[in-house]
């Protein structure tokens, strides 16, 4: 394990999804996206995937700002953005690697589920925030794309974010 501590931040509904099949993470709550901008800047850097950076794209949020943004993806993809994004196919480790080197000391991991799996299987989550919004629907993605792992967690933290989000915060065993 490297001495740099990944942190994986997600909203979620009671039961698991982080988004609607179309994507559509609207029952996200003001409270939960400025707690997850100020985390992921303290962090200084926020990983995500191509699903989650097409979406950001789409919403106007891509690139982060004060943020080192990296874009875990397989396709090749024309960096318009500068010095403060890579796009990488390279794996969970090598990208925590980069960081690293980076003189990062925490990895942001902002999803979704393929890459929130990636990083789990291979043992490299610390830590991990949710967000529990008061929302329910039967279909989705799920905070985990299906894969084959299993950890303990201990419950470090929980808060009230507004008088219907929770948020809980674990330390993976």
């Amino acid at each position: 394990m490297m001495s740099m501590k990944a942190i994986l931040y997600m909203a979620i509904t009671p039961s698991g999804y982080v988004a609607k099949e179309n994507d559509d993470t609207s029952f996200v709550s003001r409270q939960s996206w400025e707690s997850f901008d100020s985390l992921s800047k303290k962090a200084g850097n926020l990983i995500i995937g191509r699903r989650t950076f097409e979406i950001s794209l789409q919403d106007n949020t891509f690139p982060y700002p004060n943020r080192f943004n990296i874009v875990m993806i397989h396709d090749k993809v024309e960096n318009k953005w500068g010095e403060n994004v890579l796009f990488t196919d390279k794996s969970p480790k090598e990208v925590l690697k980069i960081l690293e080197e980076k003189g990062f000391e925490t990895a942001f991991i902002g999803g979704g589920g393929s890459i929130n799996s990636a990083f789990m299987r291979e043992r490299l989550i610390d830590e991990i925030y949710l967000d529990v919004e008061s929302k329910l629907f039967g279909k989705g993605i799920q905070l985990f794309s299906p894969n084959d792992f299993e950890f303990n967690l201990e419950l470090l933290e929980t808060k009230n974010l507004n008088a219907s989000t929770i948020q809980l915060h674990y330390k993976v065993i």
